[in-house]
């Protein structure tokens, strides 16, 4: 049995202010598709100014985000190819 390997390109980037972290994620797909998501992060006056904190909060929701989209998508190219309504897909 032969296995094919493919390889996904995600990017992360960053936009941060003293108190905002905005995230942009990217995949692009073997068959050369992209899906993209974004998320946020809101530091609290009281906490210290520590921008990777912003950034891991930030990266992680648009990475969860991009999660969720690729399921989504999957989810309509199953039922597009078998002409039916499939149960969701859940992460």
């Amino acid at each position: 049995m032969m296995h094919n390997t493919v390889g996904w390109h995600i990017e992360l980037e960053f936009e941060e202010d003293d108190q905002h972290t905005r995230a942009a994620a990217l995949v692009r797909l073997a068959d050369g598709s992209e899906v993209r998501a974004q998320g946020h992060a809101t530091r609290n006056q009281v906490d210290s100014n520590q921008p990777r904190v912003g950034e891991e909060i930030a990266g992680a929701r648009a990475l969860n985000e991009l999660a969720m989209r690729l399921l989504t998508k999957a989810h309509e190219e199953i039922d597009a190819d078998s002409g039916r309504i499939s149960h969701p897909i859940h992460a």
